[in-house]
């Protein structure tokens, strides 16, 4: 019998699983279109020292042959993603007893309640309230950054609903723990069916749901009427934290619930608020003096809780002894429960997750993505611990007292864990101050950092670069699940902050082309590098839109004739491309269709909002413009909801985005058109054939732009765009055709 305990007791909590075959394919892969690469620059160069070189063909030769390097240097540093990709497993029934497990803090982000619906924030909350680990050991705290009494009246009734709803869901075993997503499924995931008394007890938690919707509702709708002479306002308030505590004796039997704390840091216009990133740093040191649980979990605030292991299962990693000591986080994917089947907006980031974030584990682990995943509290330390504590902590971490017993764990009791309910001092309210980090090192060496709005993936690489490793866990079943975008508007607003915050991070003196390989592998450093430049695709794709096509109109040919060997080095460089970016798709479930989706995304990011991001990133580098943060509208809309999943493109979108877009597809079509006017009169097929596939191929992947010029509904691309983005063709006509003349 002890022999099979200790059996028990060395049985390891995850095992990684590598695909050989899959790693095989990828590098033969590589070393083929490498081959083919340099088959391609060479027959570039050379034309430079052929004496039939003339100047009127010089200029977009150079333009296409520099577009070429870009994207392949963007390439070559995707490849290390692909070198050694990863899968796990986990065990969480080898895990220790519930007494034993460690205590876990929960961070909820939210920011505006008009384009972040409480009552969703609410069932994120609620979610987490619920999850499988026991209630005494869960901390959770919502930030709100907007200072708004809706989002603290909705904790409060969120907290009366929760000693009804987690009973409910721990006495029949309830899978999803989200209310709105429980009672809006049409199946059922528990086996009590049948059972009356189930059927009563679910009936009943309903109508209370209904109920503690109606409490939210009519508390906003009397804040709107009421109005706000105070002068506070969401960019202009003092420090509130307020621990919910409700007595509800009168209502059910005492129930054990988490520990509820709402935090809203004191802003003020004139003082930098850094975003995302400083609200979690808020958090981080209130809760470090109120639980100060040695693991974080952080999630959005419509990211809700779709299983309830996902504790259990980031523990597997954590507590496992050969992984622990240099674990900075588990990393569980992004998934989205609003995805049409079609995913016509690429919402869902399958390359993301089924291909880079793998190939990342597979090295020493990815970066952060904002959302879903668990922290080690003293990952966040910075140098603290490492350099030893004869450094000045004051000049860290600031001047409170009890955050500096809490980092040194040292007799210090925090206050929700001795106390159960205490109220906030002056030193807690202290540390939610927006004067609290100057002259220390949060954001700079502690905490979550500053300086990009992307402070996830700069978070995550720099933990990296200071030896913390991390793991991304991607089980069957979606532990976590969010309210994607499904419009090409906010999609793209979306991409154009991702694409300014990412080269941000790489324009940087943390650039990870140069500040990566002395910290870490040269693989880990190409990954992060390629999340940072991939921005940078908005330039060849400008320049392959334009230019082979411009050329083939004035018969210039650019690319080698088909009855010249060279010519298949370029076709196969073409379709190696296309078929490694199909196989990748099919393989983790995609499909054909998925596969052009993917690619139409791609152009159509490239040319807006990869552009624009590039333009602000550049100006605030160049300090004409201070970074911004737009929160994604989370508010559904009923007809772009039906034209979403109708698989039809919702065109209603800002004229900056939209007109790039319809120009060049109006450019390419005229180019394509009058290209085969011009080859069939001249008779020049053998010399022209490359520049004729390329037009083609834009314009069948693009085709729904073209449905949306001719369509007749709200969604549809209006006249005034086609009138700008026919100007805009005459612009690009007037200017580079003089060049090839």
């Amino acid at each position: 019998m002890n022999s099979n305990m200790e059996e028990t007791t060395t049985l390891p909590l995850n095992i990684s699983h590598v695909n050989k075959p899959m790693i095989f394919t990828n590098r033969l892969h590589m070393l083929l279109h490498s081959i083919a690469l340099c088959f391609l620059f060479y027959y570039r160069l050379c034309y430079f020292f052929q004496p039939r070189a003339t100047p009127p063909l010089l200029l977009p030769w150079i333009l296409v042959f520099l577009s070429e390097i870009i994207l392949s240097f963007i390439w070559i540093l995707g490849q290390a993603y692909r070198w050694n990709p990863i899968s796990r497993t986990v065990f969480p029934q080898r895990l220790p007893e519930d007494q034993k497990l460690p205590h876990i803090d929960v961070f909820i982000c939210t920011a505006d309640p008009t384009k972040e619906p409480t009552i969703d924030v609410m069932n994120t909350l609620l979610s987490a309230m619920a999850l499988d680990y026991p209630p005494h050991k869960l901390h959770l705290y919502v930030s709100d950054d907007g200072g708004s009494a809706v989002t603290l009246n909705g904790m409060r009734v969120a907290w009366k609903f929760a000693r009804w709803w987690i009973p409910f869901c721990t006495r029949y075993r309830i899978r999803c723990r989200c209310p709105k997503a429980y009672f809006s499924s049409q199946e059922s995931d528990d086996d009590f069916g049948g059972d009356m008394e189930f059927v009563a007890h679910r009936k009943m938690i309903k109508e209370k749901y209904e109920v503690f919707k109606e409490d939210m509702l009519r508390f906003r709708e009397d804040e709107v009427h009421s109005g706000d002479a105070t002068g506070i306002t969401s960019q202009n308030h003092a420090s509130i934290i307020e621990v919910i505590q409700e007595d509800s004796r009168d209502e059910i039997e005492p129930v054990n619930l988490p520990s509820l704390v709402y935090v809203s840091r004191e802003k003020k216009p004139s003082h930098p608020h850094h975003f995302k990133a400083g609200a979690l740093n808020a958090l981080y040191r209130v809760s470090a003096v109120m639980s100060n649980s040695p693991y974080i979990l952080v999630l959005d605030c419509d990211m809700f809780c779709s299983e309830p292991d996902s504790a259990r299962q980031a523990l597997c990693f954590h507590l496992d002894p050969k992984l622990s000591p240099s674990l900075a986080y588990v990393q569980f994917p992004q998934k989205f429960h609003n995805i049409s089947k079609n995913d016509i907006y690429d919402s869902q980031h399958r390359s993301a997750y089924k291909v880079l974030w793998q190939g990342m584990d597979g090295l020493r682990g990815p970066v952060l993505s904002g959302t879903g995943f668990y922290m080690k509290r003293e990952a966040l330390y910075g140098n603290y611990k490492i350099k030893g504590t004869e450094l000045e902590p004051q000049q860290q971490f600031g001047t409170s007292n009890k955050l500096i017993k809490s980092l040194k764990q040292q007799n210090f009791t925090p206050d929700l864990v001795n106390g159960g309910k205490a109220l906030p001092d002056e030193e807690t309210l202290l540390l939610a101050s927006c004067n609290y980090e100057t002259n220390t090192k949060w954001g700079q060496e502690i905490g979550f950092l500053y300086g990009t709005v992307c402070e996830d993936v700069h978070t995550g690489f720099m933990l990296n670069c200071n030896g913390w490793n991390s793991v991304f866990c991607d089980p069957p079943k979606p532990q976590f699940l969010g309210n994607s975008t499904t419009n090409l508007n906010e999609l793209l607003i979306q991409g154009t902050r991702w694409g300014s915050g990412l080269l941000d991070i790489g324009s940087s003196r943390f650039c990870p082309l140069i500040y990566g390989p002395l910290r870490m592998s040269l693989l880990q450093s190409l990954c992060v590098s390629e999340l940072t430049y991939f921005p940078l695709y908005c330039l060849p794709l400008w320049c392959f839109a334009i230019v082979p096509q411009l050329c083939l109109l004035y018969g210039f040919s650019l690319y080698p004739k088909v009855s010249d060997p060279i010519f298949f080095i370029f076709l196969f460089i073409f379709l190696s491309s296309l078929t490694k970016h199909l196989v990748e798709v099919l393989t983790t479930g995609g499909t054909f269709r998925k596969w052009i989706i993917e690619q139409r995304i791609w152009m159509m990011k490239s040319v807006t909002c990869h552009f624009y991001g590039l333009l602000d990133a550049t100006l605030k580098k160049l300090g004409l413009r201070e970074g911004s943060f737009m929160p994604t509208n989370k508010v559904e809309d009923h007809e772009q909801t039906m034209l979403y999943q109708m698989d039809k493109y919702d065109f209603r979108t800002s004229k900056m985005f939209l007109v790039p877009m319809v120009a060049i597809i109006i450019f390419n079509m005229s180019c394509f058109f009058g290209g085969i006017y011009r080859v069939a009169s001249v008779g020049d097929w053998n010399s022209m054939f490359m520049q004729l596939l390329l037009p083609c191929y834009v314009i069948v992947v693009n085709y729904p732009i073209i449905e949306g010029l001719i369509r007749k509904d709200k969604g549809s691309i209006s006249t005034s765009v086609i009138i700008l983005s026919n100007f805009l063709v005459t612009i690009i006509h007037f200017v580079l055709s003089p060049l090839l003349r």
